[in-house]
Parts: C-alpha cells; structure tokens; sequence
C-alpha cells in the first residue's frame, strides 16, 4: 500500500467509519452513555498504557543491566505510544485498535511481523525462505578450555 493511500485511509475512511459506529451506538444506549463510553475508554486506555510503559521500561532497564540491547523493549515502548494516541482519539474502532496493541502477546507478534531483529549480516534461519541451503561447519572452543581441545578427547 502506498503512503498516500495509507494517509486517505487514515485521514479519511477510519474518521467516517468512528462517526458511524459513534451514531449507531449513541442510538442504541443513547448520547449520554456513548459520551460516558468513549470517556471511560479514554481512562482505562491510559491506566493501562501506564502499566504496560513501566513494564516495558522494566524490562529495557534489564536487558541493559545485562549488557543487552533493548531493541523489543524499545519497538514495543513505541507500540504502546501508538496505543495510547489511539485510545486517547474518541471513538470504538481506535480504542478496539488501542486496546489490541496493549496485549503483550499482540503487540510482540505485530512488532516481528513488522521488522527484523536480526542484526544487519546475521545468517537467516534455517527453513527460511531466503536461506542459501549452504552449511557451514567449523569448531567452537571457550578459552578456558584450550588445554583439552588438544588432548585427543575430541571436546
């Protein structure tokens, strides 16, 4: 899809689709209680994107205490911005949307649907489509074991 689609659907589509799911609601339990809905979602939206960034700040926190890069941590840091502007926009559809990127599970599966964590010349998996089918061999040794790589042992 191209970008200027992308932004006509964003702009255009999702605001219409909102106002039409905002009147049928508003006319099945009244404006009163669809204003109420959407303001509650808005409240609930936030508290739980404040959980879920505490959370995931958590968890970078740790992985740079380890000496890792927080890459997951920092894509999902972004997912649960994106989550919050949504749940924050009035309507059913984006707080549905917002809500979605909240859960731990979809938003890492919508994150490595996205992008490749893999660094830039790692070998690709086994089994994936762009793999070369060649195998390399070679030996593998940590240097507190050099005495016994040479004792015959075959270690």
């Amino acid at each position: 899809m191209s970008a200027v689609r992308l932004l006509l659907v964003l702009f255009l589509v999702v605001p219409i689709a909102e106002i039409w799911v905002l009147i049928e609601v508003g006319s099945v339990v009244g404006a009163v209680a669809t204003i109420g809905l959407v303001v509650l979602t808005a409240v609930v939206g936030a508290a739980l994107m404040r959980v879920q960034g505490l959370a995931t700040l958590f968890r970078a926190r740790a992985a740079m205490a380890k000496g890792e890069v927080p890459a997951l941590e920092l894509l999902e840091g972004a997912v649960i911005l994106i989550a919050g502007a949504l749940l924050l926009t009035p309507g059913f559809i984006t707080d549905a949307t917002g809500f979605a990127c909240l859960v731990p599970s979809v938003r890492r599966r919508l994150i490595l649907a996205t992008v490749s964590l893999r660094p830039a010349g790692a070998p690709r998996p086994r089994g994936h489509p762009q793999h070369d089918g060649r195998t390399l061999e070679g030996e593998y040794w940590r240097p507190e074991d050099r005495d016994r790589r040479d004792d015959g042992r075959g270690g």
